[in-house]
């Protein structure tokens, strides 16, 4: 099948001009999408090995002990979570939860074997299933409905996970499998999701399957579509963990959850909109009040900062970017934040630098990264990845600069412009 690319309008009955084909669904009736020719698409090779992608049930044995992650659909980190985060951290672990390029937290230096961590976090409803804790990766936009966005997704993404583990099929996605839900200014759209619903009015979006929009889907049928469009990929993936993965998913998908007669291939949607992320500093809530986005050093959150946290705000929202949204957020939260150690200003340095885990943590790692890191936390002009090899463990998507450590003390630094961070496209190396 040829690659295109499309664009939707409202007109029932339009013929589409060009090489298009005509798309209807029943959650899009009379959708009409005009397509026109692009690249064809890139389909990984097979998986040859089981996912250990790593969660609380399922940890992964680190050099420095066992790895748990858990799982924060739409970046919701409650008080009394952060408070259970926070002494299972420090009674347990390593003394932190360190936040992922996915919005979630690991917890490190646990010991496999020892029951009363994971009572800890059961207990504080952070694994609600024992079958399905693998697959709740869901994105959302962290400031939706505080400030801009075209949708209000809040609570979408906790419905949506509740769906995902009532559906026995979905049990066995990987557990690198990525939903996301985006109000429409495209900043989890561009995380890379492997299934994401994206706002284009106040109630409606479009459906995406690795980048490619397939279908138009109300936000009431948002959760209903997402299920059944990952449930169609169950059945087609054998071993692909991604979408990406499978040739000809996005049109495979359509057919299935929308029972099209005629389908496009991949595609790509222009849309020219400008992907925004929550900056650090105070943002001006839509209702004139504020809200504030912090970063702590590293993505590390001490127990104590998890503490503070708590007593600071009901609720905060954990970003892919290695932020923190606390939803009302003045002058005294912002100042007990700074005291902390938390980046609190505009344009920090600190906002701008990630490292991976990194020697001892890492075996796999040449070097004690984040120790180097810290010194770039002080005058990094542009985002940079630091890491311990060429894994590239957590690498942040979109354009950065990559700092990768080679045997013997030395680091190469590559400018990535595109890709999905773990792969440099246009860089160009030098050793530091």
């Amino acid at each position: 099948m040829r690659a295109t690319s499309l664009s939707a309008t409202a007109r029932p009955h339009v013929k589409p001009s060009g090489p298009g084909v005509t798309i209807g669904s029943r959650h899009a009736r009379n959708a009409v999408f005009t397509v026109t020719a692009v690249s064809p698409p890139v389909v990984q090779p097979p998986r040859v090995r089981a996912d250990a992608c790593p969660g609380v049930l399922a940890p992964h044995d680190a050099a420095d002990g066992a790895l748990a992650r858990i799982r924060l659909p739409g970046g919701v980190l409650t008080r009394a979570a952060a408070r259970a985060v926070a002494d299972c951290a420090r009674h347990h672990g390593d003394g932190a939860a360190h936040l992922t390029s996915r919005g979630n937290l690991q917890l490190r230096g646990l010991r496999r074997d020892d029951p009363d961590a994971l009572s800890m976090l059961v207990a504080a409803g952070l694994v609600p299933s024992s079958t399905h804790e693998r697959v709740r990766n869901v994105l959302a936009s962290p400031l939706s409905g505080i400030a801009g966005g075209l949708a209000d997704v809040r609570g979408v993404a906790a419905r949506l996970d509740a769906a995902l583990c009532a559906s026995p099929t979905l049990a066995g996605l990987s557990g690198r499998f990525l939903f996301a839900i985006d109000d429409g200014r495209g900043d989890v759209a561009a995380q890379a999701p492997d299934l994401c619903w994206r706002a284009r009015t106040a109630t409606s979006g479009t459906l995406l399957v690795a980048g490619t929009p397939i279908g138009a889907v109300p936000l009431t049928g948002v959760v209903d579509v997402l299920v059944a469009a990952a449930e169609a990929f169950a059945g087609m993936s054998g071993a692909a963990w991604r979408t990406a993965e499978v040739l000809d998913a996005p049109g495979r998908i359509a057919a299935s959850v929308f029972g099209n007669e005629q389908h496009s291939g991949a595609t790509e949607w222009h849309d020219g909109a400008v992907r925004t992320v929550p900056e650090v500093g105070q943002v001006l809530r839509d209702d004139g009040r504020a809200a504030l986005v912090v970063a702590p050093v590293l993505g590390e959150l001490a127990a104590d900062d998890l503490r503070l946290l708590a007593r600071l705000s009901p609720e905060v929202l954990v970003t892919p970017w290695r932020t923190l949204v606390l939803p009302r957020g003045g002058a005294a939260e912002r100042r007990a934040l700074a005291a902390a150690g938390f980046a609190v200003d505009a344009g920090s340095p600190v906002a701008k630098v990630s490292a991976c885990a990194g020697s001892p943590g890492c075996a796999k790692s040449l070097a004690d990264v984040r120790s180097h890191a810290r010194t770039l936390t002080v005058t990094a002009g542009s985002r940079t990845h630091v890491v311990g090899c060429e894994r590239r463990c957590g690498a942040p998507h979109g354009p950065h600069r990559a700092v990768v450590a080679r045997a013997g003390g030395s680091y190469e630094t590559t400018d990535v412009v595109g890709g999905d961070g773990r792969h440099s496209q246009g860089s160009s190396g030098r050793t530091a």
